[in-house]
C-alpha cells in the first residue's frame, strides 16, 4: 500500500510542529526550507555549477597585466 497522507495527519503534523518550535520561531523555519528546497532546485538543475564555471573562466582572463 503506497505511503498516503491525510488531511488530518497533515493537521497533527502542524500542531506538533507549532508545539515544538512555536510561534515565533515558526516564520524562521520557513524561511530557512525555503532556501533549502531552492538551493536543491538549482543543484539539481545545474545552475550552481554554470555559475561557478563562468566565474573561474573570467578570473584568468583578468590576471594579464
Amino acid at each position: 500500500m503506497p505511503f498516503r497522507i491525510g488531511p488530518l495527519e497533515i493537521i497533527l503534523i502542524l500542531v506538533i510542529v507549532l508545539i515544538i518550535f512555536g510561534v515565533g520561531r515558526l516564520s524562521e523555519v520557513g524561511t530557512g526550507l525555503g532556501k533549502g528546497i531552492r538551493n536543491f532546485k538549482k543543484a539539481m538543475s545545474g545552475q550552481d555549477d554554470e555559475k561557478a564555471e563562468d566565474k573561474s573562466a573570467e578570473k584568468p582572463a583578468d590576471k594579464k597585466a
